[in-house]
């Protein structure tokens, strides 16, 4: 027997180990949720036995609307995701994260399979999104993509306890395909495929199979060995596991030395040049300043010959020894200088390497050891082991959408609660059908020989037919069916009622108007409102975790293929494209690359699911509140028009537009007119009181002269008065000079007399 590669064998104890009497029991439940789901309702057994009893054998589904509208409310738009950048650096590349999750979402048809994971999860209490990398698309570089695995196929860790795995030890993937389609998947592995053997003769997984062989999911577990696609050894059955683990990894964040680019170290060698060539000449002149004055002593006998030519040969070792230091140390002062300080996040087996690398281990500056997760997925078919990588990310590329989550890897579909209603309607709709045939072909009890039974079965129902009997013989008498209870009737009623009350989807949220026709416009809003916090509560505690950590998985896969120049185009919600650009690079002048604009590669950011970005939006409500906005002035009629469903109302929009910017103008000559207008009332105001103020100031002008005139005359009386008084008392001081002199003359004379 050929020897079982241990990777192999622990695979297959991972999934013996995860198949528990728990996780069959689920199972079973879940797949009879989903059956019931998709109109099958009865056992092969149920159906014989009403056949038998001549009941109806059809069902009711009141099932299938509740899995439409919540599946509805769930992805009634396409979900959005923003980026915050960690710092002020990253949040230019931020913002461009949207454009990339639209991009990826776009391609791998993500509302269909998010519409398919949601479906999932109804019915079978749990669906999936796996995010990974189709390597060969994009001619080699490399895609993002998603895609929807069916949640049969999951075996989780039974021990985990987040709602989103990110607990869990592994996820295991397990798979029962031919081996044909394997090697279409792995053309590589060819060989080893078609060698490989299965380890398990049965692959029938559902519980409920097992149980009762007439529950069919119609899933690829139903192939047979025998389909015309391949032939007799490709179409053999193996099962195909894809086993997903966390692993910490040791890491090392290494800080170092960057040194200079080639034509840096140009410059520095051609600076170190001109030092060492300047201190050579300072060097040579000191030289010869030193030999001269020992010349000098040798001619006096100072010194002798053998010491002279020792001396000089010491200076001149002296010489070259100092010009190397200092070449060596020019060089590198100059080298720290132009150096940057870089880290850069290695595993540890490459800092081993690098440690031993003499070059780079001088230029170490510091480094710090730590451990990050890392998924590990390992793969193997049947008992041949296929390949083992570590992926680029930190969490599991499978993402869980629960509808109500457990605290287990075992949640609970919206269906369970319902399997027993649907039971009870479909019976007692079986009764009453059943019953209501009964009354309408009677039934007949005769005695044997009295009739030709061959001609009553033919005739006995049909209307106004003449039924004859032999003689001798008692006629026939009817069987009556016993009337059904009008409590039966009500509780069909009431049982539908439980149903839209377990499931919360009601008749009105469905477009029924029976219950609410005469309802007001705001109360029906109102209970739209309320009616739907159930569905609102399951979106935000288990839809949106799981979106957001789609939009993260999608963030670290996006980061690690999408690292060449990409150019990608994607449509708005306006229809109008939008073209993106990453990782664009930055050329010098002689042609080189010397950086990246967008570097997304790089980039540190945090993923968030904007809330609500889901959910169907009520947009008679939401254009009654733009209305009440609009009269409020708060918002224009512009918001209003793009929010309605109204023909080319584009082209409305720029008629309006242009019906704005001429209206503007129009204003603006009014206003201009008025303006004129104003300034013109307001110069004739001006000119009137202007000629006023003239007249008055020529009053003004007369009357100061006028009073000029009368100062001047005024003046020049009382200046000649000044004069004659002036005169006049000069005319009497020269009389008294006079008459003094006179009598002065006379006493003279007197005294010269005596």
């Amino acid at each position: 027997m050929a020897k079982i590669d241990k990777r192999v064998q622990r695979i297959n104890d991972v999934y013996n180990a995860s198949r528990t009497e728990k996780r069959v029991q689920w199972e079973y439940i879940n797949q009879k949720g989903f059956d019931f789901a998709n109109d099958n309702q009865l056992t092969e057994e149920e159906r014989l036995q009403l056949e038998e009893q001549g009941m109806p054998t059809f069902t009711i589904n009141r099932i299938i609307p509740v899995v439409e509208m919540l599946n509805y409310y769930a992805t009634a738009k396409t979900p959005r995701w923003q980026a915050v950048g960690v710092d002020g650096s990253d949040s230019d590349v931020a913002s461009v994260f949207s454009d990339v999750a639209d991009y990826i979402w776009y391609h791998s048809k993500g509302d269909t399979l998010l519409s398919n994971a949601v479906n999932d999860s109804i019915t079978k209490s749990i669906g999936y999104l796996l995010v990974t990398i189709d390597p060969n698309a994009d001619r080699g570089m490399g895609e993002v993509v998603i895609k929807q695995p069916d949640p049969f196929d999951i075996f989780v860790d039974n021990k985990s306890r987040d709602i989103l795995f990110r607990d869990a030890a592994y996820i295991l993937i397990r798979k029962i395909l031919p081996k044909g389609h394997l090697v279409k998947l792995f053309p590589e592995s060819k060989r080893k495929i078609m060698t490989a053997s299965s380890n398990n003769n049965s692959y029938d997984n559902y519980s409920e199979k097992s149980i009762d062989r007439s529950q069919h999911d119609f899933h690829y577990k139903e192939m047979e060995d025998n389909t015309s696609l391949y032939n007799d050894k490709e179409s053999q059955l193996l099962e195909f596991h894809e086993l997903y683990e966390k692993v910490k990894l040791e890491y090392v964040n290494v800080f170092y030395r960057e040194l200079p680019d080639e034509e840096k170290m140009k410059d520095i060698i051609a600076e170190t040049e001109q030092i060492i060539k300047r201190m050579s000449v300072e060097l040579e002149v000191a030289f010869k300043e030193k030999k001269l004055e020992m010349d000098i002593m040798l001619e006096k006998g100072e010194l002798l010959p053998e010491r002279y030519e020792l001396e000089l040969q010491k200076i001149k070792e002296s010489n070259k020894q100092q010009l190397e230091q200092v070449e060596i140390e020019t060089m590198h002062r100059l080298t720290e200088e132009d150096s940057k300080t870089s880290n850069k996040i290695v595993t540890a087996k490459e800092f081993k390497v690098l440690q031993e690398t003499k070059t780079f281990k001088d230029r170490i500056l510091n480094a710090v050891n730590f451990y990050e997760d890392k998924v590990k997925l390992t793969c193997i078919a049947g008992d041949k082991f296929l390949y083992e990588k570590f992926l680029p990310i930190t969490e599991y590329p499978l993402i869980p959408f629960h509808y109500k989550w457990t605290g287990t890897p075992f949640p609970m579909s919206a269906v369970s609660p319902l399997i027993g209603k649907q039971r009870e309607l479909n019976k007692a709709h079986q009764l009453m059908v059943h019953n209501a045939s009964l009354g309408s072909s009677l039934r007949w009890m005769y005695e044997e020989g009295s009739i030709d039974t061959d001609y009553w079965e033919k005739y006995s129902s049909a209307p106004g037919a003449l039924l004859p009997k032999r003689s001798g013989f008692e006629a026939p008498q009817p069987v009556m069916p016993f009337q059904l209870n009008n409590a039966f009737f009500s509780l069909v009623q009431a049982g539908k009622g439980d149903m839209e009350y377990l499931a919360g989807i009601y008749s009105s949220m469905q477009g029924d108007i029976g219950a609410s026709g005469d309802m007001p416009y705001r109360g029906m809003l109102a209970m739209d409102e309320y009616g739907t916090r159930r569905i609102k509560y399951w979106l935000k505690n288990s839809m949106e975790p799981a979106l957001q950590q789609v939009g993260q998985v999608v963030k670290e896969y996006s980061q690690a293929v999408y690292t060449a120049h990409k150019v990608f185009t994607i449509t708005q919600p306006d229809d109008s494209i939008k073209t993106v650009e990453l990782n664009v690079p930055l050329y010098n002048d002689f042609g080189r690359v010397i950086g990246k604009w967008r570097d997304y590669n790089t980039s540190r950011f945090d993923v968030r699911i904007l809330s609500g970005s889901t959910l169907p939006l009520n947009r008679w409500a939401y254009l009654e509140e733009l209305k009440q906005l609009m009269q409020l002035g708060v918002v224009d009629d512009m918001a209003v028009l793009a929010e309605t469903d109204i023909k080319n109302k584009d082209k409305i929009a720029s008629r309006k537009s242009l019906y704005a910017q001429l209206q503007g103008q129009i204003e603006e000559m009014k206003k201009l007119m008025q303006d004129k207008e104003g300034t013109i009332e307001t110069l004739e105001r001006q000119l009137v009181q202007a000629g006023i103020k003239n007249k008055v100031m020529q009053g003004q002008v007369e009357i100061s002269k006028q009073t000029h005139d009368s100062r001047s005359a005024i003046k020049k009386e009382e200046m000649e008065s000044k004069a004659m008084q002036k005169l006049l008392r000069q005319m009497m001081k020269n009389d008294a000079d006079t008459k003094k002199t006179k009598a002065q003359d006379k006493m003279n004379n007197l005294q010269n007399k005596n």
